[in-house]
């Protein structure tokens, strides 16, 4: 089965986790600073804590911006769900907002529909890699008072208008699982701008311990003296993972490149399939391509899955409206909430993309996919 998605292992990799193995530090040690520091140089200087995964990263960017019960967090429902769970965690009622019909992206218009004087943060999803938009989501979050955030799992690399994805929102989140463009296995990070906002990140993630002196409540206790002043949880991200993100993030700009390569050739291949809507580009964002979401027409999405598996490429649906999983249903949540997310998740398919795709391979795919539609 070819798959949808897979990591690009490299000796480089390999030799950086044996390095880590052969020393000292197995959780948190120098590399973890590399890999926080290396992955800065990714977000335009901004920040960035790393953690065991993506959604251990929405949980802390769900702590560091304040998030308690009560408040509202604006989201798209075409996510993952941890993208809305992290939020109901903390007591937060999710309020989803529809998506652009094209880009499967958090719709600025349907957001200013929804905020009230309860939405502590408006949570946007680079859907596919191509990021959302900013500016007009940035506009409608200061004039409700709330925190932006983008939920940038997809779209490492990525830049809109010429600045970078994780210097777009006031936090950014990051996911390094084997199909994202980059992997540290299991793993994540939040980018915060904001001193104080990174600050609770950074505790948060380290079960909140104070460990400075001059912040703690009774610091004359001893060298070994740590407190706790909020509660946290063990987030940390160990260093032999984070050596093989600081390997992994130097060949970040090849994956971009090679991935906007395939995404340009599936654009030739698959013009003018009947049936087949193609991703649409912004003309001034630069995406990450993770995806490659085509949209399947006419009530032949199941029909082409089914086909396309059984030839043994491993097409993916992402993703069922959060809304949609019993989890929310039991809350209260109904379809048709969001009638645009609906329709794409009626049509999309993913289509195989990752940098160690042939082009033989990715040429299987493409008359595949024509011959089942034609």
């Amino acid at each position: 089965m070819l798959p949808y998605g897979r990591q690009s292992i490299a000796e480089s990799d390999i030799e950086a986790v044996a390095e880590v193995l052969r020393g000292d530090w197995l959780t948190t040690g120098p590399a973890v600073g590399r890999f926080e520091a290396e992955l800065a140089r990714w977000t335009g200087g901004v920040p960035c804590v790393s953690v065991t995964s993506g959604t251990a990263a929405l949980h802390v960017a769900y702590v560091a911006a304040e998030v308690r019960a009560g408040d509202e967090v604006v989201t798209s429902p075409l996510t993952f769900v941890a993208t809305a769970a992290a939020a109901a965690l903390l007591g937060a009622r999710v309020v989803f907002a529809d998506v652009q019909p094209d880009t499967g992206n958090l719709d600025p218009d349907a957001v200013a529909a929804l905020v009230t004087p309860r939405t502590r943060v408006v949570t946007a999803v680079d859907y596919a890699g191509h990021p959302a938009d900013y500016d007009e989501l940035r506009a409608v979050a200061d004039q409700a008072g709330a925190v932006l955030m983008a939920d940038s799992a997809h779209s490492i690399g990525a830049a809109y208008k010429d600045r970078p994805v994780g210097a777009l929102a006031d936090l950014t989140t990051f996911s390094f699982f084997p199909t994202k463009t980059v992997t540290t296995a299991e793993g994540g990070a939040v980018a915060a701008a904001d001193p104080e906002r990174f600050r609770r990140a950074a505790r948060f993630r380290n079960h909140g311990l104070v460990r400075e002196p001059a912040e703690q409540r009774d610091p004359d206790v001893g060298g070994w003296h740590q407190e706790v002043h909020e509660f946290g949880l063990n987030y940390r991200l160990p260093d032999v993972l984070c050596a093989l993100g600081v390997s992994q993030l130097r060949r970040l700009e090849r994956f971009r490149e090679r991935r906007s390569e395939l995404v340009a050739r599936y654009n030739a291949l698959l013009r003018g399939v009947p049936g087949l809507t193609l991703p649409a580009q912004r003309a001034y964002v630069r995406p990450s391509w993770h995806l490659y979401p085509v949209r399947v027409r006419d009530g032949r999405r199941r029909e082409v899955y089914e086909r396309m598996r059984a030839a043994g490429i491993g097409v993916q649906v992402n993703y069922l409206p959060a809304y949609w999983h019993p989890v929310f249903e039991d809350l209260g949540y109904r379809r048709g909430l969001c009638p645009r997310a609906e329709a794409y998740y009626a049509e999309e398919l993913s289509l195989p993309l990752f940098p160690d795709l042939t082009d033989a391979q990715q040429d299987r795919v493409a008359e595949t996919l024509a011959a089942v539609l034609r």
